[in-house]
């Protein structure tokens, strides 16, 4: 063989177990300690950052009559209990409409081991809610009806395959769908995988997001905040990628396009009615309407284990998913010491059991370590209010939603790094029609003026200069913070795979790569031996 070509073979070769090296590397690990904060520049291609239209089949309504449509299952407090969601019939929209009779069609669940064995039958309730606008030439708007029912006595692990709507009436059945249950709590038992989302909107990214994740076949879907964007509409339907840019001064309310949360619940019916998803609110639910109402639509088409985990309220609670206790917390409702969300956040967590469920996971949807001059430092007092209990108790993983990049944290605590605090994930680039965040706050010329914004529902301003360490003295750093870990603009999910009561490998992908392959990945890793003093030294006194 000729010397040339022999080096070429030889160059080929190793080339290729370079490249087997690098798939093969283990992911980094958080028991290596902080590492070095890194920068991705953002790509010129971040997507199409266009809503889907009301033509776009994967949209409109396909049932008919009474059939329900936008099935949605979400879990309870535990793996014995599930909720089964829906709606039937069709929504209004004009100057006068008149609400649906929930009592018209029945909410009941059928179903079984096997797609032609339903022999288990459950009841639940339905309501209808409205979007009213007490101003002349707007259109109001109230929905279908909306069905909840929870399916009681299923087995942990287990699937189950189920029928919903009204069996009296024909053809008020929608098809066979089936889910699977959470795994029993307990150390050694845990879902496959679990997709996190955030900000997903319903635009062309939002389709790239989710193909990619079904690709990662979740057991569970983690959304937190901002669901459907319909508060980026007038209601005449006419759109815009920034509402106050465009309508903040020429109209008397925020108006919204309630259409949008049915396109919603269409599109992700596929997913929603074979995979459980848990939702907590964001910002683009609050949706203001007559008498100062706020989140009608997150309120009502969602099913939360609020009774369950005795929170009684749709903005926080918490569920168990094998071995993983969730807290999903409520950055839109009172988080002081003295309201009620701290003390049923107190009395959850000390009723967790770390033998049984060793993992501590929180949502929530603004973030509280983001390096990004949008929404930087803009729910500091939720985290001067909640963090020292959480770290506490040695909350593990944080996820957030609400800017619109990706970025993780080393772990930290009260912005030091700490090899006890969480590690908090924001996932804010799940797709919606916003666009990007690309700015940071740490960049020259982008630190945000600190004084404090009006803010209906984000409670008081408590993000003051540091005062110490390498930014003491100013409100930002002049570098990429230490405890920000890794940092980019680009739109994706995230997948978490709990290995055992320590090892948990997080993996986030964009959109722009292939299917599977991973743009940021670590192992998680508990070390509750070194932590647990540390923790409980830290442990807050009850109340204010």
């Amino acid at each position: 063989m000729p010397s040339n070509n022999i080096n070429m073979w030889w160059g080929s070769l190793l080339l290729l177990a370079a490249a087997v090296a690098v798939a093969a590397a283990e992911p980094p690990s958080t028991l290596a300690g902080p590492s070095r904060p890194v920068t991705v520049t953002p790509r010129e291609n971040r997507g199409h950052a266009v809503d889907l239209p009301d033509t776009d089949p994967r949209v409109q309504r396909r049932a008919t009559g009474w059939a329900p449509e936008q099935v949605a299952v979400a879990l309870s407090a535990a793996p014995t209990s599930a909720w089964v969601s829906w709606i039937t019939g069709e929504f209004q929209m004009g100057g006068t409409v008149k609400p649906l009779d929930p009592r018209t069609v029945g909410s009941v669940v059928r179903y079984g081991l096997a797609a032609d064995s339903l022999v288990r039958e459950a009841t639940g309730d339905a309501l209808v809610y409205s979007q009213l606008y007490p101003f002349e030439g707007l259109h109001n708007y109230t929905s279908g009806i909306i069905h909840h029912v929870r399916l009681q006595g299923l087995e942990p692990g287990t699937k189950y395959y189920y029928q919903c709507g009204d069996p009296a009436i024909p053809g008020a059945m929608s098809a066979v769908h089936a889910f699977r249950t959470m795994p029993a709590a307990g150390p050694r038992s845990y879902p496959g995988r679990i997709a996190v989302v955030g900000d997903l909107g319903l635009t062309y990214n939002t389709t790239s997001t989710v193909d990619h994740m079904t690709s990662n076949r979740p057991d569970l879907v983690v959304l937190v905040g901002d669901v459907s964007y319909a508060n980026m509409y007038l209601t005449n339907g006419t759109g815009t990628d920034c509402y106050s840019c465009s309508f903040g001064k020429s109209t008397p309310i925020h108006e919204t396009y309630q259409p949008r949360w049915d396109y919603w619940g269409r599109y992700m019916e596929p997913v929603t009615s074979s995979t459980p998803m848990m939702v907590v609110e964001g910002n683009h639910e609050i949706e203001e309407q007559i008498g100062n109402k706020t989140f009608a639509a997150y309120r009502s088409r969602f099913a939360f284990p609020s009774a369950e985990s005795g929170s009684f309220s749709p903005f926080y609670y918490s569920f168990d998913a094998g071995g993983i206790h969730f807290i999903m917390l409520g950055a839109y409702a009172d988080y002081g010491r003295s309201g009620e969300q701290y003390r049923w956040l107190e009395k959850d967590l000390a009723k967790v059991d770390r033998s049984v469920t060793p993992w501590l996971v929180a949502g929530w949807h603004a973030p509280w370590y983001t390096t990004y001059k949008a929404h930087y430092r803009e729910v500091e007092c939720m985290r001067v209010a909640m963090e020292e209990l959480l770290y506490s108790h040695g909350l593990d993983i944080a996820f957030t939603g609400h800017v619109h990049a990706y970025e993780r944290s080393n772990r930290v605590f009260n912005y030091t790094l700490d090899p006890c605090g969480a590690v908090y994930i924001s996932v804010g680039d799940g797709g919606n029609r916003e666009k990007m965040a690309t700015t940071h706050a740490d960049e020259p010329g982008h630190c945000p003026d600190p004084r404090p914004k009006p803010n209906a529902f984000i409670a008081g301003f408590c993000a003051f200069n540091f005062t110490s360490g390498p930014a003491a003295g100013r409100f930002c750093w002049d570098r990429q913070p230490d405890y920000s870990a890794y940092r980019e603009s680009s739109f994706g999910h995230g997948i978490l795979e709990v290995k055992n009561e320590t090892h948990a490998l997080w993996r986030w992908h964009r959109n722009q790569d292939l299917y599977g392959s991973a743009g940021d990945e670590i192992y998680i890793v508990r070390e509750p031996e070194r932590c647990l003093h540390k923790h409980n030294s830290t442990r807050p006194a009850h109340g204010p």
